[in-house]
């Protein structure tokens, strides 16, 4: 018969347990409806091009390696940068995009590439001429990695009259989470002080994260 474990030695393995973070009252996957932390995957509905939060099982099944069917589709965590990445400003007036961010996924129902920028409306799409994003490929190979429908090119134009621009290959769901942040904060034509702040602190975030990728 084995010794009791005193009072104390219980407690104390109980308080060393790791902590698993907790869901928000309410917020569930919209797949399974099992609660969720808030710090969560998701998954594109290639149908109606909706983001749909996910719990981890869920997550992994509609992964590339995953078992899922062709509806559904994880978007994944990776980031990466283009420090060599050049847009002319010739390039960038063909992209037809009024302001100096835009981000460019492949909608693979469609089989071409669809470009939005942030607006006082949300996610406004720009109607990309196919040719003059062929030519910015062109110039930059490695924007053939993106993987259709859940990853995109965040680009930044850091000045309108020279070659000078940011860009990032980054999850589809951190796009929309620029635009929405965007959305709250926009004043005026040019979206005002705090909106042009927000930008600069989540492109800095952008950098870092591509940071610790490399």
């Amino acid at each position: 018969m084995s010794t009791p474990q005193p009072l104390s030695a219980i407690l104390k393995r109980i308080r060393d347990m790791p902590v698993q973070p907790k869901p928000r009252p309410g917020e569930r996957c919209e797949l399974c409806a099992a609660l969720i932390p808030d710090e969560h995957g998701h998954v594109v509905d290639l149908e109606s091009r909706a983001l749909m939060c996910a719990c981890r099982p869920c997550y992994l099944v509609f992964e590339p390696q995953g078992a899922g069917g062709a509806r559904f589709r994880a978007v994944p965590t990776r980031y990466m940068s283009f420090p060599e990445f050049s847009l002319s400003s010739a390039q960038w007036d063909a992209l037809q995009i009024p302001v100096g961010v835009a981000f460019f996924f492949m909608n693979s129902s469609m089989d071409q590439i669809a470009a939005f920028y942030p607006s006082p409306a949300g996610a406004t799409e720009s109607l990309l001429p196919l040719d003059s994003w062929q030519e910015i490929v062109a110039a930059n190979p490695d924007l053939a990695t993106l993987q259709p429908d859940v990853e995109a090119f965040l680009v930044r134009s850091t000045d309108r009259h020279s070659d000078e621009a940011e860009c990032y290959l980054v999850p589809i769901d951190v796009c929309y989470e620029l635009v929405g942040q965007l959305r709250m904060l926009w004043k005026g034509f040019d979206g005002g002080t705090e909106a042009h702040a927000a930008l600069d602190a989540f492109f800095e975030r952008m950098h870092d994260k591509a940071a610790m990728a490399r």
